[in-house]
């Protein structure tokens, strides 16, 4: 038998490790499991498990990551979805995991209850989460746009009022088992198609957005995993790369708005990103899931999402040092970078630059 290269020794250490992880979580739950329990089921060191992972919340945000992020059967969807009917379905698949959809009460605590605690207990979390739901809303928002016949509005607005009811239906699933009634859920989110909410667009004020510079360098991005789809992808076409901070996720509307005919990138980088990527995996995933219910593929938004935790894909982009509140853009022309542009409102100056 071939021994291991060192690469896959680690691969297979890191699968272990979160394989245990999950059987402890699921055990005790987050808060009573321990890294001491969780090396012994996988069998290594405790070193082993930190060599992986920084600490236990990366290692409890991984594991509701890898889960989420399991390929689901996907619904055959009429292409004629009305944006009532579109929300009807994002509200049912949101709460098909839910204690109250799955008569999951007296039994153990799902898995993934102990985030939001997580999430309230540490402003380094609260933050990104908030823009990770804004991101939600964004991309949800910009699908039922497209949707046919086409609404003459903005519906982002209607998007947060639906995942501000779905979120607080998965509290209260929890908190007051009984008391959510998941067909009013559904009915009300549908409803809120019918709201007029005054959503209307903005584009960012011109005097306070730095104006796109011209440029004329080389572009040679990686192969990334677009999260949205959850498809390989090249960045090798025309179009706008905008590398956002977990503080500045909701940016990214200013660049697909303001270029709504071309391919747009958002990269996700973090400071923390052995924590706060997973998280973000983690809140795509469930995107992605409740999207491929709800909405025909050929109408979501031209938007592509790459966590980029390496740095590999913003290096590409010039970004080298990165954080939670870094935005920066380029615009791609025939496989050169063409203008760059840097600061709040990057994407929207390189979209129009």
């Amino acid at each position: 038998m071939s021994r291991l290269s060192r690469a896959q020794a680690q691969e297979r250490n890191r699968a272990r490790v979160i394989a245990a992880a999950r059987a402890e979580f699921a055990a005790r739950g987050f808060r009573d499991a321990k890294i001491d329990a969780i090396a012994e089921r996988a069998e290594l060191t405790r070193g082993a498990v930190y060599s992986n992972f920084p600490g236990k919340r990366a290692l409890y945000l991984t594991v509701l990551a890898e889960d989420a992020e399991r390929p689901a059967d996907l619904p055959d969807l009429d292409a004629g979805r009305t944006v009532r009917s579109a929300l009807a379905a994002f509200a049912t698949a949101w709460l098909a995991d839910l204690p109250l959809a799955v008569e999951q009460r007296g039994g153990p605590a799902p898995l993934g209850s102990d985030l939001l605690p997580e999430v309230l207990a540490d402003a380094a979390v609260r933050i990104p989460f908030a823009q990770l739901t804004r991101l939600q809303a964004v991309v949800l928002g910009l699908a039922l746009e497209r949707l046919r016949p086409a609404p003459a509005r903005r519906l982002v607005r209607v998007a947060e009022s639906a995942l501000t009811t779905l979120h607080g239906a998965s509290v209260l699933s929890a908190a007051a088992p009984g008391f959510v009634e998941p067909f009013d859920v559904v009915a009300g989110c549908e409803r809120l198609a019918d709201v007029d909410l005054r959503d209307t667009w903005d584009p960012p004020h011109l005097p306070y957005v730095p104006k796109a510079r011209p440029v004329d360098e080389s572009w040679q991005p990686p192969a990334v995993l677009d999260s949205l789809t959850g498809e390989p992808v090249r960045l090798t076409g025309d179009g706008v790369v905008t590398v956002l901070g977990t503080h500045r996720l909701a940016a990214v509307e200013e660049a697909v708005r303001a270029a709504p005919t071309a391919d747009v990138t958002a990269v996700l980088v973090s400071g923390q990103p052995a924590e706060l990527l997973p998280l973000a995996r983690l809140v795509v995933a469930d995107l992605r899931r409740c999207l491929r219910a709800a909405v025909p593929e050929g109408a979501w938004p031209r938007l592509r999402l790459v966590l980029d935790a390496s740095g590999e894909v913003a290096a590409a982009t010039g970004a080298t040092a990165v954080g939670d509140a870094t935005e920066t853009a380029v615009r791609v022309e025939d496989g050169r970078v063409v203008a760059r542009a840097d600061g709040h409102g990057a994407g929207y100056a390189a979209a129009i630059g």
